[in-house]
């Protein structure tokens, strides 16, 4: 039986609690027959990962105090797993809570039974995971981008699934545009999502790697960063604006191309039909500009 999209919308706890999703199941739990829906005991080994577990980075010390928390206390919330056959499940939602029951030792989880198709999985796993999950901003984006993507959703439709204005989604989407090691970054903790918001801003990859850098190596507040990619992006517009009136022959370009290569940044050449110009290599703090000094011979 499908799944109605529209109990997304209220969150994972209103598919719970929809009975026309209940069979009834025959399985080595607490004993006889169990009505799919209410918590059995299911052993761990019976339940298969969650392929579509948006999660990809679990800390270890928190892992160990929730399994120490769950040696002591037991499960406190069941996990929530899918029925694929006779004593064959998988997980929808609760990852953190199976990983930890392993590593206490446990044999036997509490769980809901659930039937899903792997559209109605897919959802209910990203949605369950944005909602109740400690996920990093880079995890996030990409639930948001896999929801839209795969589920053939737009970012109205996701907007009311999340209980998130579409602002927020485009925010956090907007990082997945980030080099490479800037997200490790953020996925990491280095930086924050305020820093990330004012790099994403800036056009130019070499600027926000070295706008990140920088953050790394002051340890530079929101304020300061959103104040440097204000700068950057103004040197943008206007480079962007001159090259509409100043388009340089072959040999200035190739030069140019060399000592951007040389300074990691952008280099600005200006020429004029005389042969005057003005070559320009932008800074972006005091120690990038020490470093182009070094460069330099200085």
């Amino acid at each position: 039986m499908s799944i109605k999209r529209n109990a997304l919308g209220k969150g994972l706890s209103a598919l719970l609690e929809n009975m026309d999703t209940d069979v009834t199941s025959k399985g080595d739990i607490t004993g006889s027959s169990t009505v799919v829906g209410a918590v059995a005991n299911i052993a761990l080994e019976k339940i298969e990962s969650n392929p579509f577990q948006p999660r990809t980075n679990f800390e270890e010390s928190a892992l160990k105090d929730l399994s120490n928390s769950i040696r002591e206390q037991g499960i406190i919330q069941p996990v929530t797993v899918r029925k694929l056959g006779y004593d064959r499940y998988q997980l929808i939602s609760g990852e953190r809570r199976l990983k930890a029951s392993a590593l206490a030792g446990l044999k036997h989880i509490p769980a809901y039974i659930r039937i899903a198709n792997d559209q109605a999985m897919l959802e209910m796993a990203l949605v369950e995971n944005i909602q109740r999950e400690n996920l990093n901003a880079i995890e996030i984006a990409i639930s948001y981008k896999r929801l839209i993507d795969e589920c053939s959703l737009s970012q109205e439709e996701l907007s009311e699934r999340v209980g998130k204005e579409r602002s927020t989604i485009s925010n956090y989407m907007r990082l997945l545009k980030l080099p490479p090691e800037i997200q490790i970054g953020i996925r990491d903790g280095k930086i924050s999502m305020g820093h990330a918001r004012a790099i994403v801003n800036v056009e130019d990859p070499i600027a926000q790697i070295m706008i990140f850098n920088e953050i790394m190596s002051r340890e530079l507040s929101v304020r300061k960063v959103e104040e440097m990619a204000r700068i950057s992006s103004g040197h943008k517009k206007k480079k962007n604006r001159e090259e509409l009136t100043n388009s340089l022959p072959f040999e200035y370009k190739r030069i140019q191309d060399q000592l951007e290569q040389k300074f990691e940044t952008k280099i600005e050449i200006k020429r004029e039909a005389n042969g005057k110009g003005k070559l320009t290599i932008p800074f972006y703090s005091e120690s990038d500009f020490n470093r182009i000094l070094e460069l330099l011979g200085y």
